[in-house]
């Protein structure tokens, strides 16, 4: 017999949505929730293309989220790949999306060894 208070670990396998803030957390972005959430209200999350302020908005796997953590941090790109059951290591966090801002089109900076190559 369920309580009626409901847990917070039994919620995730009858919805297809979570919270923005809490998979940001389980996913390993900030070290807490509410850090999290502050990224959140201060504008520096969109979802598929759409900025949000809402620590609560509605997370679905296959949305696209961009966001920079820290005022000079590189811009991330993930789609989401999973809904998290829980914070676990890190290993467990990069399952739940796929990076794509590792697909940058812009050329890599010269490496040490070809600038020694042409250098003669």
């Amino acid at each position: 017999m369920k309580g009626a208070g409901g847990g917070g670990s039994e919620g995730i396998e009858d919805r297809d949505w979570q919270r923005l803030d809490t998979w940001l957390w389980c996913a390993r972005v900030a070290k807490t929730r509410s850090l999290c959430a502050r990224l959140v209200e201060q504008g520096g999350v969109r979802i598929n293309r759409q900025p949000t302020g809402k620590p609560h908005a509605r997370l679905r796997p296959g949305d696209v989220l961009t966001f920079a953590v820290g005022a000079r941090g590189p811009v991330r790109v993930w789609r989401v790949a999973a809904l998290a059951a829980r914070r676990g290591p890190a290993e467990e966090a990069r399952g739940l999306y796929a990076d794509l801002s590792a697909d940058d089109p812009s050329p890599p900076a010269a490496a040490p060894e070809d600038e020694a190559a042409r250098g003669e």
